[in-house]
């Protein structure tokens, strides 16, 4: 009888460690979301047009010249960006920059409220080295 007691207190103690080292594992893992890395990963060649609606003015342009599509993307591509907060709940926006491909579909969509700061599939981001495009694309709005 006491055997059994032991063996169920051993039990559980296993129990318990085994659920805070998944916890911790699980902890670790989402704090390695947070590291700088890059964010926005796209193909130049499969970007067909930009639709950049800015939500200051309502206004929307579209972009569809291959060398300026090619530039955005790369710009975009090569920021090393550091995730922040959660972007549920805020409401506005700077520009909602929508990539779409040859078939129309949208490939990706992401908010570029500065040259630093990012909006993407619910987290802001704050660009860790290099800089987005947020001047060049206001400009096309004059």
């Amino acid at each position: 009888m006491q055997q059994n007691r032991r063996r169920n207190r051993m039990g559980k103690g296993k129990k318990i460690l085994i659920v805070l080292a998944v916890l911790c594992l699980l902890a670790a893992a989402y704090s390695l979301t947070y590291l700088p890395r890059h964010v926005v990963r796209l193909d130049a060649d499969r970007v067909n047009e930009i639709v950049v609606f800015n939500g200051s003015t309502g206004r929307r342009i579209e972009i569809s010249d291959r060398d300026e599509i090619r530039h955005i993307v790369e710009s975009l591509n090569d920021v090393v960006f550091q995730k922040d907060k959660l972007s549920v709940g805020y409401m506005g926006y700077g520009l909602r920059t929508t990539f779409i491909d040859a078939k129309g579909k949208r490939i990706d969509e992401l908010i570029i409220n500065s040259d630093k700061r990012l909006r993407y599939r619910g987290f802001f981001y704050n660009a860790y080295n290099g800089q987005m495009p947020h001047g060049e694309l206001l400009q096309k709005f004059e």
